[in-house]
């Protein structure tokens, strides 16, 4: 009986002592990005960080580049579809060039396939496009921009995700 508690005792801490350290891997990681409260929320959000190292931290944030590239490829069809005025329209067109040609097809899985082949340096090149294509949407427009808050989103992420890889080099 001694021997079953001493078990279920031992089982416990382990366990315990594996949720701390994966929760101690995110915060360590996310405190060396720019935006640590991005990071965690991100990485908190996915249960594959739960059983991620170092470089699987950064594929969540990609895949959540990712997810938020093609949500802004969906928006900058709806204002198009809107019709909107012609500088408008310009600003639209140059954005979803640089959101379907280059951070889709380019910046994404370039990152990823650096980080899957053990490649980090290719991966931070890729996040780093991937804020510079965002920043560069940004730009795009004559007045504001109708996606800013998509394309802040992009960067920030892409920053986060730069810095994640770079802890991999």
């Amino acid at each position: 009986m001694r021997f079953s508690m001493f078990l279920v005792c031992l089982m416990c801490l382990s366990l315990t002592q594996i949720h701390v350290s994966i929760a101690d891997l995110v915060d360590d990681t996310c405190n060396q990005t720019p935006n640590k409260d991005l990071c965690v929320s991100v990485l908190r959000a996915d249960p594959r960080s739960s059983t991620a190292d170092v470089a699987g931290l950064a594929i969540i944030v990609v895949d959540t580049i990712k997810a938020k590239a093609i949500a802004t490829v969906a928006q900058i069809n709806t204002l198009l579809g809107s019709k909107p005025d012609p500088k408008t329209k310009n600003g639209l067109d140059s954005c979803l060039k640089k959101y379907s040609n280059a951070i889709l097809n380019g910046d994404i899985p370039s990152a990823l396939e650096g980080l899957q082949k053990n490649n980090p340096k290719f991966a931070e090149q890729g996040m780093n496009d991937a804020a510079n294509e965002a920043n560069s949407c940004e730009g795009s427009f004559a007045g504001a921009s109708p996606i800013s808050s998509f394309n802040k989103s992009v960067a920030d992420l892409s920053n986060v995700a730069s810095a994640i890889t770079k802890l991999l080099l």
